[in-house]
């Protein structure tokens, strides 16, 4: 993934000065006070949730080679690349001592409910409003530049980094791990964003959380790929967010079906947990929905050129995925749930000079014929 929302950060400290950076002082502070203030200055910038684990190898280490080994992180490479660095902390950042972890809570309330006549795409919630890479890169800056006046030396990540986030945060008790492989917490639910910093402070830890899911497996029957293939166990190549975001080629013909009206993720093993009818709405209005995702139709997506799909997803998780991808994943869209008035955009789309996209447009004109000359025999 990109990795522009990483920062490594120096031990150049703010020399004398406290936790507001307004007061000299050269009085020195205990970790557990550092931490305190810590905790308070992240709460401050809009952090839901902020914990420490040590800095250790990560519980789960020889599941994730296993997981590797098996050939179940599909076409994401960088997993491969980063697995020493995974699962041995130290060669991330030498000297470290704690791992902090951040929580940020994205959940916007009730889907808008849409007006529109013609077929529109779902995207995952975390997609709606503005990159969260961006929005988080951000406040672990000022993290950053928090603990350097304790001559801490930092590396700050937000998913783009070779750690493994959920071990670590479990590990602080962020939150456990849930069957679906979503840290869950009984305040947030499943709808919250995490951030890692590792530190050369050692602070605290704190303790873990209790797994509380019991006989519960809502979120694996709510897949609709099965990718869940057990508890704690997800096979990424039939997961939907997968398939419309890290797949970079063209999507299985046996998953497009199943696909339904999802354009960018899938919240069906988040919208399943019971946990999460205890979500309050997220403080952070950067994460609230944006005209480009919950106001236009499928065969309106098809329209934009790569200039125009830049510009409007250019503060989006979105724009990550390219046009081409996007647009392979609204021509699927359409396949599922469009008609016959989609079918002048899917055949323009399907002399699009992307093949992706012209591949996956020819697909979905041939199922909208499908199921529409069935219907139409049916009425007749």
């Amino acid at each position: 993934m990109d990795s522009s929302a990483k920062r490594i950060c120096s031990n150049r400290p703010l020399a004398g000065f406290t936790a507001d950076s307004t007061v000299a002082t050269q009085v020195p502070l205990s970790p557990r006070d550092v931490k305190a203030q810590l905790v308070t200055f992240a709460r401050g910038i809009g952090f839901d949730g902020c914990r420490v684990a040590p800095c250790a190898p990560p519980p789960h280490a020889a599941d994730f080679r296993d997981w590797l080994s098996n050939g179940a992180s599909g076409e994401m490479n960088y997993m491969q690349r980063g697995e020493e660095k995974r699962c041995d902390p130290q060669q991330v950042l030498p000297g470290a001592r704690s791992v902090i972890v951040f929580a940020l809570n994205y959940w916007q309330g009730a889907e808008p409910k849409s007006d529109m006549d013609a077929a529109n795409g779902r995207v995952a919630r975390y997609g709606w409003g503005d990159d969260y890479h961006d929005v988080i890169a951000k406040k672990l800056t000022m993290i950053d530049d928090f603990l350097r006046q304790f001559w801490g030396a930092q590396k700050c990540y937000v998913d783009t980094g070779p750690v493994l986030e959920r071990d670590h945060a479990a590990e602080a008790g962020i939150g456990w791990h849930g069957k679906s492989t979503m840290l869950i917490d009984p305040k947030l639910g499943t709808w919250f964003f995490l951030a890692e910093v590792l530190t050369t402070l050692e602070l605290p830890p704190d303790p873990p959380q209790q797994d509380r899911c019991g006989t519960c497996e809502r979120c694996m029957t709510a897949c609709p790929t099965g990718a869940i293939t057990s508890p704690h166990r997800l096979d990424a190549r039939r997961c939907i967010s997968y398939l419309t975001i890290e797949l970079k080629t063209s999507i299985p013909l046996e998953f497009r079906p199943l696909i339904g009206d999802r354009i960018f993720g899938c919240d069906a093993c988040l919208e399943a947990c019971p946990w999460n009818r205890f979500a309050e709405v997220s403080r952070e209005s950067s994460f609230a929905a944006s005209p480009a995702t919950v106001g236009m139709t499928l065969r309106d997506y098809l329209e934009l050129s790569d200039e125009q799909f830049r510009e409007m997803f250019r503060k989006s998780p979105i724009k990550r995925i390219k046009r081409r991808g996007f647009l392979r994943n609204v021509c699927v869209a359409l396949g599922n749930v469009g008609d016959l008035s989609d079918l002048p955009a899917l055949h323009h789309a399907s002399a699009d000079p992307e093949p992706l996209i012209a591949e996956h447009a020819a697909w979905a004109i041939e199922r909208i014929h499908l199921r529409c000359g069935a219907l139409a025999a049916k009425l007749s």
